[in-house]
């Protein structure tokens, strides 16, 4: 696995939720690339920081009405698109 720093995951974590929206899916196709451990502790501080919002049991969601997402550095791009 890539080395990543922090913000980096967390980027990663807030354009899989964009894309998926379903934790169990973003858990899944992000398990190549992060450590699991390191995916969900990004989702709960995301959800801690109110940058991401839980709406339901299993779906997630980007408060983008409260902070907006990062811009998506140019080596990340191709992570998110392989998803």
């Amino acid at each position: 696995m890539t080395e990543f720093s922090s913000e980096e995951k967390t980027i990663l974590v807030q354009y899989a939720i964009k894309k998926f929206e379903n934790e169990e899916i973003v858990l899944e196709k992000l398990k190549n690339t992060l450590p699991e451990k390191d995916i969900q502790r990004n989702i709960d501080t995301l959800i801690g920081t109110q940058r991401v919002r839980r709406i339901g049991p299993e779906n997630l969601q980007n408060n983008e009405s409260h902070t907006e997402l990062p811009e998506l550095p140019e080596h990340l791009k191709s992570i998110i698109e392989n998803l």
